[in-house]
């Protein structure tokens, strides 16, 4: 389906007690175009979300609404707070929120969205996730943003035998984008995007050393607490975890790959001493490391007897 056939354009979907137990489904899909001095809602709105402006509305589900074109006013909560929408935005719509928006009438606008509900973004947003923010996300003009709503409406259209699966893995890619995009779109001087990506090099290779953020920083010729703040930023997590997933990596990989012992392993990765790497390893797998050998190889070392 081209752009142009998706304009104006809604689909409302069933779901079956089947497609609910996957955890997420799409319960509404579409794009319409507003034009400068146009009412809002127009009439060609979809009848189940037809809404007055002035009075806002609560919704019992989830809803993303991506704007390509024009700007509007967007108000939400008990606080009745309002924020501007310009194209490249998305705001999402949280079920029990009340809410209303509209395009401003010398511009109008592109909005296309889509409606979902169930388990997996209850779970996503009961986490900590898309929450103690405000609803709005600027993510800029994203081409694979479009063509996601695009084959959302497709697959919609179509209705066929696992739609719903297809259309739930089509909104946490959504979500997934969104969310990174955001994260990172304060992040734009370049220099320090190369250096956090040189950070990330010296951390890989050094893998198998004693190594310390502030020696990172030091190789980098940056303050400490800079460098830290900014690699934070630029990747969600602090050096020392960064550093810490990495060794934790590595020990798997040796664990499925090698016969080597795993008091050598945590020798090998610089950990204070077999106890602690076990310990730390079930905690974060739930595994000791000698069950993830046995889960995820196929050769057993038997002599291996490390403390449970």
């Amino acid at each position: 389906m081209s752009l142009t056939d998706i304009n104006n354009e809604s689909r409302y979907l069933i779901s079956t007690e089947e497609d609910e137990l996957w955890g997420l489904v799409v319960t509404s899909v579409g794009s319409q175009t507003i034009s400068a001095k146009e009412s809002y809602p127009p009439s060609s709105h979809p009848q189940g979300y037809f809404f007055n402006v002035d009075e806002g509305r609560v919704l019992s589900e989830y809803q993303l609404l991506y704007i390509t074109d024009g700007q509007g006013i967007f108000t939400y909560g008990d606080s009745r707070e309002s924020q501007l929408i310009t194209e490249g935005k998305v705001f999402f719509l949280f079920p029990g929120v009340w809410h209303t928006y509209r395009p401003f009438a010398n511009t109008g606008w592109k909005e296309y969205w889509i409606g979902f509900k169930g388990e997996v973004i209850d779970r996503i947003v009961g986490e900590g996730f898309f929450v103690n923010q405000a609803p709005v996300f600027n993510i800029g003009l994203n081409e694979r943003i479009v063509d996601l709503y695009i084959k959302a409406f497709d697959i919609a259209n179509e209705e066929r035998s696992g739609f719903q699966q297809a259309l739930g893995g089509i909104v946490m890619h959504m979500l997934g984008l969104m969310y990174y995009r955001h994260r990172t779109r304060d992040f734009v001087d370049e220099n320090m995007i190369n250096k956090m990506n040189k950070a990330k090099v010296i951390m890989r290779e050094g893998v198998y050393e004693n190594l310390s953020a502030k020696e990172v920083a030091d190789r980098l010729h940056i303050g400490y607490s800079g460098f830290r703040k900014a690699f934070k930023e630029f990747t969600g997590t602090s050096p020392a975890q960064y550093m810490q997933e990495l060794k934790l990596n590595e020990a798997k990989l040796l664990l499925t790959t090698t016969t080597r012992p795993v008091k050598e392993i945590s020798y090998s990765l610089k950990y204070e001493n077999p106890e602690y790497f076990s310990m730390f390893f079930k905690r974060r797998t739930s595994m000791t490391p000698v069950e993830y050998r046995n889960i995820g190889s196929p050769a057993k070392d038997e002599e291996e007897r490390m403390p449970e």
